[in-house]
């Protein structure tokens, strides 16, 4: 049944056709020395493929059996790990959209999302090493002093050092205010105390050091979460001269046990047991989440393309599955149902891949682009981002459950691996800010602060598509026109609805959220499908014969008549609110 291989075809196209890259991105100031355009992209992803299929994909069952475990102080990591660790360092993947001054290659964040869903599409309890490495250097790098990012930013692009980020603690999850952890000034630094939960890599020793970025709260800071500092914790001290010291009072308790993403060592973190662990503050006092939030957009970007990866690795091996299980004289691919399941889980995964990657190119302009087009690019990335994360990860459970259902009973059965692409993709929708939190975000925050602007801009775009379909009057597109429209009122309708609810009583708002963050998703995917369908329409009557394009066109169609009528159902739920307040709590 073969091991994960990358989409090229797709990435190349979205990349470079659909959203232009070297258009869009080529002649900015910051790429222009870079080459973005069809040979970056082929020589880039190539590689990054081989890297995907040939090393981690092979660790991902390791893992899995062979889970990482704590002893002593002392995490033992999955066998092949640590090498694998070493090489994706070694080939400057780690810094890929890092800038060059702090020894990353400055290449478009567009670039980055495409090998990030390769590194979580092959073996996603490895592939948040890097996420989170990555994630903590954007911290330092933002709000670190000149010493600090002197310090620490060349070895973590370089991968010699690892980052990891220190949040939660027992009793309090996403309530950060309720957090016990201490920061006590001492000279130049601080002693820090206390215990953090589910850290992901938080020990190992595949590389030389490990840099803890640690919320905590000084003595006499305000109370709640408007007291939350930020600390650098090394698990190694570094030396004036950039060598590495005595070790820090840091030591991880436990490993905990899982449902998924088994060779991901998800640690307990003590902080400070044996006099208190050296930190450094990392931007300024009090202002921990704000530097959190400095690289939220990014972290969340990326956990949704975990749940688009899973579901590619669960397609590619259910796909494959379906040809070779022979049931009733012909494959089960030939099964009516297998067929309609393969291709909701094609038409899933192909639209969430647009949507994301679409975002990453507006994360790309709104950081680099034009000076006068930034604040209305970050507007937009901020309102897509809560619907990247939630709809993506909502998407990848239900394409893995389809995955081990193609599967039939060896899908139950873990010898296959079907079932651990379902199980590790499950963690998605909860960390990161649970899929609750990214619906309430959307509708509370950015939904109400721009009056809807932003989404109405957003919902004009979609409303051209449609009218591009109605001039086109192309037999193969044609399928597309009626169902993209009726969302698109659904979705209309919905936004009216939700922002009357925002003014009256945001408990209903809330109470609507998540079918509406839901409903915008699917009318997103279907939307980008559209799109690709236009342009490969454009690509067949221009001479083309490639597959390929009459592929997309099949999709989009498939998508629109299937799946976008979920729409409907969702925006009937948006529109009837009050519901929940039928059901007293005691009732429940």
């Amino acid at each position: 049944m073969g091991t994960y291989r990358a989409p090229l075809e797709d990435m190349r196209f979205l990349i470079d056709e659909l959203l232009d890259a070297q258009g869009q991105l080529g002649s900015l100031p910051a790429f222009a020395e870079l080459g973005v355009g069809p040979d970056l992209t082929t020589a880039l992803l190539d590689e990054a493929a081989r890297l995907a299929g040939d090393v981690l994909a092979p660790l991902r069952r390791v893992g899995d059996e062979q889970p990482a475990t704590c002893a002593d102080g002392r995490v033992t990591l999955s066998p092949g790990y640590a090498d694998a660790l070493r090489q994706m360092g070694a080939g400057g993947w780690v810094g890929i959209a890092a800038a060059g001054e702090f020894g990353g290659q400055g290449l478009p964040e567009l670039y980055s999302t495409a090998t990030h869903e390769m590194w979580n599409g092959a073996n996603l309890a490895f592939a948040l090493a890097p996420m989170l490495s990555s994630g903590a250097a954007l911290a330092i790098a933002a709000h670190g002093s000149p010493e600090q990012r002197a310090t620490y930013l060349q070895k973590m692009h370089a991968g010699q050092w690892v980052g990891t980020m220190n949040l939660t603690e027992a009793g309090a999850g996403s309530d950060l205010g309720a957090m016990k952890s201490r920061a006590v000034p001492e000279g130049d630094h601080y002693r820090i105390s206390g215990q953090k939960i589910f850290i992901t890599w938080g020990d190992h020793d595949a590389t030389e050091n490990i840099i803890h970025l640690v919320l905590a709260k000084l003595p006499d800071a305000p109370a709640g979460s408007a007291g939350i500092s930020l600390f650098i914790v090394p698990k190694y001290l570094v030396n004036a001269d950039g060598s590495l010291g005595e070790r820090n009072d840091v030591y991880p308790v436990s490993c905990e046990h899982k449902l998924g993403i088994h060779g991901s060592p998800t640690c307990v973190m003590a902080f400070g047991d044996n006099g208190g662990a050296v930190g450094y503050l990392l931007g300024q006092e009090n202002q921990g989440l704000a530097c959190m939030f400095t690289m939220m957009n990014e972290a969340r970007l990326k956990v949704g393309i975990q749940g688009l990866a899973a579901a590619e690795g669960a397609f590619q091996k259910a796909s494959a599955y379906a040809r070779e299980r022979v049931q009733g004289g012909v494959p089960i691919v030939e099964h009516p149902d297998v067929k309609r399941m393969l291709l909701t889980m094609k038409a899933l995964i192909e639209g969430a891949r647009a949507l994301a990657y679409t975002e990453a190119l507006t994360l790309d302009l709104a950081h680099r682009g034009p000076r006068e087009q930034r604040a209305r690019q970050q507007s937009r990335i901020d309102l897509m981002i809560p619907i990247i994360k939630a709809w993506l990860t909502e998407v990848g459970q239900e394409v893995t459950s389809l995955g081990v259902q193609v599967h039939g009973g060896m899908g139950y059965i873990e010898e296959t691996g079907a079932a651990q692409y379902l199980r590790d993709v499950r963690i998605t929708s909860i960390y990161e800010g649970t899929n609750g939190i990214q619906a309430a975000d959307l509708v509370t925050r950015k939904l109400s602060r721009d009056g809807g602007a932003a989404m109405q801009e957003m919902l004009q775009e979609v409303r051209a598509t449609v009218a591009e379909l109605e001039a086109l009057d192309d037999a193969r597109c044609n399928p597309m026109r009626q169902p993209l429209a009726a969302a698109l009122a659904d979705m209309e309708a919905a936004t009216a609805c939700v922002r009357q609810a925002l003014l009256e009583d945001a408990d209903v708002a809330l109470g609507a959220s998540f079918n509406y963050l839901m409903q915008a998703g699917y009318l997103l995917g279907g939307w980008h499908l559209a799109r690709a369908a236009l342009l490969a329409a454009r690509r067949l009557e221009a001479g083309s014969e490639r597959l390929f394009y009459r592929q997309k066109i099949a999709t989009a169609a498939f998508y629109a008549q299937q799946i976008l009528p979920r729409c409907a159902g969702h925006a009937g739920a948006v529109m009837a609110p009050d519901t929940l307040r039928s059901y007293p709590l005691e009732w429940i």
